[in-house]
């Protein structure tokens, strides 16, 4: 940059500049992060006993070694194992089942319009009161809850392209016709640019419905599982083993959504469609 009298500011100047109009960085802001976790386990080391009862809540380091009996026990290790599974293909099966009815009734208008009221209201039903019935059909195994999970995500799924197919341009997929465009033309080109956003977005939001869905399955009937053991604990009242199981599954949770975000940025970067940043900044 150059002052008004033709000298050229140092390029130090500018940084220290810029690092004062962003104001925290990220290494701050970590440490706030960290902080306020201190400060919460502090005050719940504190006041569990004195103020609030120790049955209900526990104690962070009773907490602490209940999460390492967890996983240093081969049971927790089979139980953690087999709720992963569970996760993954119930995931896994929603997102198939989603995306192939959402491209159908999409591409078939028609057939969108005569399912449609009656996909709402199969969704519009709890899933987890589906649970039962699931029981029934596929027992108290890992089926049972790998379907509850799926049924879960695969609506989500299926809503977010069944709509987003019905939003896309008309006009493009014209222009690329007229172009002298083929069908896979207009499926490179303007389905799958439209569909990318949402899709994504969908299973960000179906991650933790597949948790819930497996976890949910687990409470109701199950042999083993982290939802087993959570049961378990809570009819026991361990209050220290729930939260040990809690802990599980928001680390459980935080590498799904960790998974998920780095396969967004990385199929949206393939298909062209992240911001690109300026190569140069204009200069005064």
């Amino acid at each position: 940059m150059v002052t008004a009298t033709g000298v050229k500011a140092p390029a130090k100047a500018e940084g220290a500049t810029a690092r004062k109009k962003q104001g925290w960085g990220s290494g701050r802001i970590v440490a706030a992060r960290v902080g306020v976790i201190v400060v919460v386990l502090a005050l719940w080391q504190v006041l569990s006993g004195p103020l609030i009862p120790e049955y209900a809540i526990s104690k962070p380091t009773e907490v602490a070694v209940s999460l390492w009996k967890v996983l240093t026990s081969p049971t927790g290790w089979t139980d953690i194992w087999a709720t992963t599974v569970e996760i993954a293909v119930g995931f896994g099966l929603g997102v198939l089942i989603g995306t192939v009815l959402g491209l159908l009734l999409g591409t078939f208008p028609v057939a969108g319009r005569v399912l449609e009221p009656l996909i709402a209201a199969i969704n519009g039903i709890p899933k987890i009161a589906l649970a039962p019935l699931f029981l029934l059909f596929f027992g108290i195994g890992a089926w049972s809850k790998i379907t509850i999970a799926a049924t879960g995500v695969a609506f989500v799924v299926f809503y977010n392209l069944y709509l987003g197919l019905r939003e896309r341009q008309r006009e493009l997929v014209q222009v690329v016709e007229v172009m002298g465009g083929r069908a896979h033309h207009v499926l490179a080109y303007v389905t799958i640019p439209t569909l990318a956003s949402p899709f994504f977005a969908a299973l960000k939001a179906g991650g933790p419905l597949a948790i819930l869905g497996v976890i949910g399955g687990e409470f109701i009937a199950s042999s083993e599982g982290v939802g087993h053991e959570l049961f378990n604990s809570a009819m026991a009242l361990d209050a220290s083993a729930e939260f040990a199981g809690l802990i599980v599954l928001v680390v459980m949770t935080l590498v799904l959504n960790g998974l998920l975000t780095q396969l967004d940025k990385y199929a949206l970067k393939r298909l062209g469609l992240v911001p690109r940043k300026k190569a140069a900044r204009t200069r005064a």
